[in-house]
């Protein structure tokens, strides 16, 4: 037991520089994610400003039951987890064919240049995103209705952004153009990891290039997949409120109002900020069990498999 002490003791020794190096990390989240959650209290109060949180009326579960029952609440339940769902499909196929397309590309000036380009959008922020879209989509000069109207797909320009229906399939569609480029970039980084050898045999044997990829790349980069889907799914409540925000309109509320809009407008842009508070609530412990839940998932998975 002794010998453990010391033993423990003396790692911390040895490491005391890469501990003091932490520590401003470790203040700056107990400042900015521990600390704040005593406002959770909030939710079991009738909180108004006037009168202070301590003179403020103790309601229970009253902003939960609020909550539970109504019916924009569960149709914003409904849009977030129909979009979330989405994006994690859309962005998972897209990304993984980006890799190994670009993969395969040998030209390698090319191919560095295709890679820059499509990382470009990532660090463009959702506001001037957002403006873009408008422009693409617009029905009086976007391009996309120009080309539809053109090649007689459409005999007049859509309003995309204002009809509900399609709020489903522009928000994914769109999140792809944005991060499709800087999510292969750990597809990229794990096909590295295949061993050349592979491709020369399999090409000796006759394998031609789809081949290849379908018996070579594919199960190359399955155990990254793996991991990351099971860690995607533990966000599953977190839409993207930037392009949910700025891309939905009144006319199209019922289908791209999310959680954290739906807190936005009911509860802080009411002042009905303890029911703003239950809601955020339910968000983060649904959320903490999911991203939980599929934490212990994936370390599972990976006991026995190299991610990279």
């Amino acid at each position: 037991m002794q010998s453990s002490k010391k033993g423990f003791f003396s790692t911390i020794y040895n490491q005391r520089q890469l501990i003091v190096l932490t520590f401003p990390f470790l203040i700056m989240v107990l400042i900015f994610n521990y600390f704040p959650l005593w406002g959770w209290l909030l939710a079991f109060k009738d909180y108004k400003p006037y009168l202070g949180f301590q003179k403020s009326e103790w309601v229970g579960f009253k902003n939960f039951v609020d909550l539970f029952s109504d019916v924009y609440f569960f149709q914003a339940l409904r849009n977030t987890l129909v979009i979330s769902c989405l994006k994690l499909i859309f962005n998972f196929l897209s990304s993984i064919t980006f890799a190994i397309l670009l993969n395969e590309v040998k030209n390698m000036l090319f191919k560095r240049t295709v890679q820059t380009i499509s990382y470009l959008p990532h660090f463009v922020s959702w506001v001037v995103a957002a403006n873009i879209i408008y422009t693409v989509l617009s029905p009086d000069y976007g391009i996309i209705n120009e080309l539809l109207v053109k090649l007689h797909i459409l005999k007049e320009p859509v309003n995309f952004l204002g009809e509900p229906q399609y709020f489903w399939f522009i928000a994914p569609i769109t999140e792809v153009w944005k991060e499709m480029g800087w999510n292969a970039i750990i597809y990229l980084a794990a096909m590295t990891n295949i061993d050349p050898q592979l491709y020369e045999a399999a090409s000796i044997d006759g394998a031609g290039r789809l081949k290849r990829i379908w018996y070579i790349t594919l199960p190359g980069i399955l155990p990254t997949v793996k991991i990351l889907l099971i860690m995607n799914v533990g966000w599953i409540l977190n839409a993207g409120f930037e392009q949910m925000y700025l891309l939905q309109r009144p006319s199209t509320l019922d289908y791209s109002d999310i959680l954290e809009t739906y807190i936005l407008r009911y509860g802080i842009g009411s002042g009905r900020w303890s029911y703003a508070t239950a809601a955020g609530i339910f968000n983060s412990v649904v959320s903490l069990i999911l991203v939980t839940t599929a934490n212990k998932i994936a370390s599972k998975i990976g006991e026995g498999e190299r991610v990279f």
